[in-house]
């Protein structure tokens, strides 16, 4: 029954995909939008920059040209045979000579001030200084650099403004197409003095001057990224700019004069970079500007700089996001077209085969049932199908796993009741020694010291036996706590196994057993709790004398190479952590005893698990040894196996653990050996 505020699958389904999927389209074309802004106004900055530095070497190329010319032309011989009546030719010729940049050449004699001879009219380009060259020139003196007397010419202002660059003008807007031309800018005035030969000396006759525009780019069209010049002295003065009425003006007189104050500071201390503007030409139309820095032409100062701008409008440099954005608005159309038909589809594929589902589970408690839906086309709709198919399989299943585990827990409690049995046992016959030992040496039935000694010796040994048991029990009931401690630290297993030894030789001579040891060894240095291992080298030692009642124990140690990857059995992991082959030792414990069966040979590394657990069995024993000493060589890094190839037929025991080599020259100091480490199991 359809209860209200529901809806269906297909419906939820078609919603929830929509709602997820065209959000993340939208973002997905803002993200690209935004990207691919971000990278044409890296481009343009990158660009502009790059333009700044090259209008730069233009500009500084530019006035060392002007002044190597004038420096040649002066000097050139012609001036010395040439009569002053043929000045007027010879400097129209050489203006044809000079670059097409030069826009006036003019000669003025220094005697009286006039020009001579000139290019553009009789009206001085420049005001010649007083006593600036020597009156004489020493033959062997050449012209250089230093004799060249520079000045700059500002452009007439239109409208009769006035043209002193100190007067303070209004705002006005960048005019799309104003004045522009060479006119415009500012000019570079040269001159440099002409000597005349007149006896045995060069005097000084005429000044040679010539007056060249700075050659800027006045214009930036869309989609250009060169951008035009501003040029502005180290002063804040404004020396070049496409709008006339903004030459000669300053930089404090700008509304962005902070920024262009910046550009100047980062320019003389050696930058090259870009900046944004935000009101350098009308209306607060965002700019671009790169800069770079040149030696000031006008004056002889070494610190003097001109600033050379490269700006261009933030909407011309990215004149080609117009097109990305219309290619992204066709594309996100697209795409959500696309998005909605893909979702019906999906919805549709994905709604039906449940809707199949949903009947057949609904005509299940009311009619016979069916054949599940299958073969649908979705792997996961399929597998719901079976699955409903195999519910009353899995039921049965079920039940006869609680039958199994059933037969288990009654398996578990036998193990049990036979642990309780005989560790029962295993208690009582140590505790009756002592009790009858002590009673009766208490009694007085003894018959001399020595015979009371005796008693009281087997009561001593019976009392160990049974601290035993108890220590393994403790033992045990830590390990599956969490709980058990060992102290690592760097040992010597030959060492170790030694003292193993001799607590287990006088049993062994008493059972006349044949005990072979390993041939002397060199230190082999493990890291390892040394008692906790010398508990697993009794464990295994006592076993052996145990079970063996003629023939022999063979003790052997030896070093083999095994991967880092896995050990002996299997469990272990690398000491260093790292790949590769690593070295280990092996202590083998070989007797001649009864053998085990091998079909219980596993078990037997089962806490509370022997052999024969009977209590009339042969052989005493908790069933706890070999447990604790599996968890112990786990606990150290190591592994402890056992084999026998069947009843009668002896036991081997192997006890494996890796070799220290970054601890090996420890021995080589007895200071070294007390150095320690507290780990928990």
């Amino acid at each position: 029954m359809v209860k209200l505020g529901q809806s269906s699958f297909r419906r939820i389904l078609l919603s929830r995909i929509l709602l997820l999927s065209v959000p993340v389209l939208l973002v997905g074309e803002y993200v690209t939008y935004r990207k691919a802004r971000s990278t044409l106004l890296e481009t343009a900055r990158q660009n502009l920059t790059e333009s700044a530095v090259r209008k730069a070497e233009t500009i500084e190329q530019w006035a060392k040209s002007l002044k190597s010319n004038l420096i040649g032309a002066s000097e050139n011989s012609m001036l010395q045979s040439v009569e002053p009546k043929d000045y007027q030719k010879f400097i129209a010729q050489l203006g044809q000579r000079l670059p097409a940049q030069v826009d006036c050449l003019q000669l003025t004699n220094l005697k009286t001030n006039q020009v001579i001879a000139s290019t553009c009219g009789q009206q001085p380009i420049q005001s010649l200084p007083a006593k600036f060259w020597p009156q004489v020139q020493q033959q062997q003196t050449l012209l250089d650099d230093k004799s060249v007397y520079i000045s700059l010419s500002w452009p007439v202002q239109p409208e009769g403004k006035a043209n002193d660059k100190k007067l303070a003008l209004g705002a006005e807007d960048f005019p799309e197409a104003g004045k522009e031309g060479r006119d415009s800018q500012v000019s570079l005035v040269l001159s440099a003095p002409v000597y005349i030969r007149r006896g045995n000396s060069r005097q000084l006759s005429y000044a040679l001057s010539l007056q060249s525009a700075l050659p800027v780019q006045t214009s930036a069209p869309k989609g250009s990224l060169a951008g035009y010049t501003v040029a502005i002295d180290q002063d804040g003065t404004i020396l070049a700019h496409p709008n006339i009425n903004r030459v000669g003006r300053n930089i404090d007189q700008e509304a962005d004069a902070a920024r262009l104050k910046s550009i100047v500071r980062r320019a003389i201390a050696g930058g090259q970079a870009f900046l944004h503007l935000f009101s350098f030409e009308r209306n607060g139309v965002e700019l671009l500007a790169g800069y770079a820095a040149i030696p000031s032409p006008s004056t002889k100062q070494e610190n003097s700089k001109w600033i050379i701008l490269a700006v261009s409008r933030l909407d011309y440099a990215l004149s080609g996001l117009e097109e990305i954005q219309q290619v992204l608005f066709n594309l996100i159309v697209g795409l959500v077209a696309a998005s909605i038909i893909a979702t019906l589809y999906l919805s549709r594929d994905l709604a039906r085969p449940l809707e199949k589902l949903r009947d057949y589970a609904l005509k299940v408690d009311t009619e016979a049932p069916q054949a599940v839906p299958q073969n649908f086309q979705i792997r996961e709709f399929n597998q719901l199908s079976e699955a409903l198919n195999s519910m009353v399989q899995r039921l049965r299943s079920w039940a006869e796993e609680l039958e199994v585990a059933t037969k288990e827990a009654q398996v578990a409690n036998q193990l049990k009741n036979e642990f309780l049995g005989n560790i029962s046992h295993e208690l009582r016959t140590p505790l009756n020694g002592i009790i009858g030992f002590i009673q009766i040496v208490r009694d007085g039935y003894c018959d001399d010291r020595d015979e009371e000694m005796e008693f009281l010796q087997r009561a001593h040994d019976s009392s160990m036996q049974l601290l035993n048991i108890i220590n393994d029990i403790l033992d045990i009931a830590k390990i599956e706590a969490g709980t058990f401690s060992m102290i690592l630290e760097v040992v010597d297993i030959t060492q170790v196994l030694e003292d193993a030894i001799d607590l287990q030789v006088a049993q062994i001579q008493e059972k006349g057993l044949k005990l072979s040891l390993p041939e002397p060894h060199d230190p082999i240095i493990v890291h390892a709790d040394p008692e906790k291992l010398k508990q697993v080298f009794l464990n295994v030692l006592s076993n052996a004398v145990k079970f063996t009642e003629s023939g022999s124990i063979k003790i052997s140690v030896r070093i083999e190479s095994r991967n880092n990857s896995a050990s002996f059995n299997g469990s272990a992991e690398s000491t260093n952590g790292q790949g590769g082959q690593n070295d280990w030792v092996v202590v083998t414990i070989k007797d001649t005893g009864i053998g085990i069966d091998p079909e219980q040979q596993q078990k037997l590394f089962q806490p509370f698990v022997m052999a024969d657990g009977s209590t009339t069995r042969r052989f005493g024993g908790n069933g706890l040894g070999l447990a604790i000493s599996r968890r112990i060589m786990e606990s150290m890094i190591g592994s402890i196996t056992l084999h026998s190839a069947g009843v009668n037929q002896g036991t081997t025991v192997m006890i494996s653990l890796p070799v220290n080599q970054q601890s090996s020259f420890y021995f080589q100091s007895q200071d070294l050996v007390k150095e320690k480490g507290n780990y928990k199991s």
